[in-house]
């Protein structure tokens, strides 16, 4: 029996917020960078992608996304991200607020 929390996936996107993409200068969830967030008792996975396969910081960002989560993750959870190229990424999955800072608004 897990008596691990279950974190919350609300605490899991906040804290990925904080990463930032340096080659846009935007945060990998409003980027659409994060496909998918699995909380169960004692651990979290997240699916993410990068806005290409050949994006050179893609092992920077994935580092620093595991830093993040473990400033507010209890020590006992396990995180495991792992990067997906399917769908691959384009500007559709941004949030409306990122898609307008860079002038591709509808």
């Amino acid at each position: 029996m897990n008596t691990a929390p279950t974190p919350d996936p609300d605490d899991v996107r906040q804290a990925l917020r904080q990463v930032m993409d340096p080659e846009v200068g935007m945060n990998i969830v409003d980027l659409g960078l994060v496909y998918r967030i699995d909380c169960t008792p004692g651990a979290v996975h997240i699916d993410m992608t990068m806005t290409s396969p050949a994006c050179p910081l893609g092992d920077m960002i994935v580092d620093e996304a595991h830093a993040a989560l473990d400033a507010v993750l209890s020590a006992d959870i396990q995180i495991r991200i792992d990067l997906v190229w399917e769908p691959p990424w384009s500007p559709d999955k941004m949030a409306v607020e990122a898609r307008d800072h860079f002038g591709w608004g509808q």
